[in-house]
């Protein structure tokens, strides 16, 4: 990252609060530690900020979130809970995630780094619905079912449930189309499902890869009626 975003960790356990800043630091971040409401509030209200970390009990019992929200609408949530705290219809979106307990490193960094890139400029082109392309994101099987001149929507299978790594390439073999992008965000169909969506914008592709992906969004057919089935658009 050239510009290192700017965490708020609020997590009653200074533990788990430092931990959780010790894994954002070595990916780049810079995380702002705070194991208290008040003091996390006042972080808050010092300086801004690009991303909100916190307990559920904080955000939901103790007004946390609330108050971020009064302070930066536009700023990404990340919960932390057991897995009862949960909330109710969705998992993962632009603006607010769940994760519970015990935090894993790998998946939390992940969130991050999701909530922090989803937070781009507005899409430059129109989006296309599409039937259903086959493809690989890193030789695993998916489906493409939206596609722009920025980025895609792609569909994982039922039985890979691990989270898409931040960066990834895009194979279409039948096209011969290849391009590199990250992950902007993901999200399960439905609370419990398996099969997860996620959306990815291309980055420091060659002109080549650029012009390839640019030739198969204005020539592959639109399926219409299909957009609203997709999470978080």
């Amino acid at each position: 990252m050239t510009h290192r975003p700017r965490v708020v960790v609020a997590l009653h356990d200074r533990t788990e609060c430092a931990a959780v800043a010790d894994w954002l630091t070595a990916k780049e971040f810079e995380p702002l530690p705070r194991s208290g409401v008040r003091s996390a509030m006042d972080e808050m209200d010092a300086q801004p900020f690009d991303l909100l970390i916190t307990d559920a009990s904080f955000a939901v019992r103790d007004g946390l979130r609330k108050a971020e929200r009064a302070r930066n609408t536009r700023v990404p949530v990340i919960l932390v809970g057991n897995a009862a705290e949960e909330p109710k219809g969705h998992v993962v979106n632009g603006q607010e995630m769940f994760l519970a307990r015990p935090l894993d490193r790998a998946m939390l960094t992940c969130f991050a780094l999701m909530a922090v890139l989803d937070q781009r400029p507005s899409r430059r082109s129109m989006r296309k619905p599409v039937n259903h392309v086959e493809a690989f994101v890193n030789g695993m099987p998916v489906r493409i079912v939206d596609v722009s001149n920025e980025g895609l929507c792609l569909v994982t299978p039922p039985d890979r449930s691990s989270l898409l790594p931040p960066s990834f390439k895009v194979r279409i073999p039948l096209l011969g189309v290849s391009v590199a992008a990250q992950r902007v965000w993901g999200r399960r169909s439905k609370p419990g499902a398996t099969v997860t969506w996620y959306g990815g914008a291309l980055t420091q592709n060659p002109s080549a890869a650029e012009q390839g992906w640019r030739s198969f969004v204005d020539t592959i057919p639109v399926v219409h009626g299909t957009r609203s089935t997709i999470p978080g658009h």
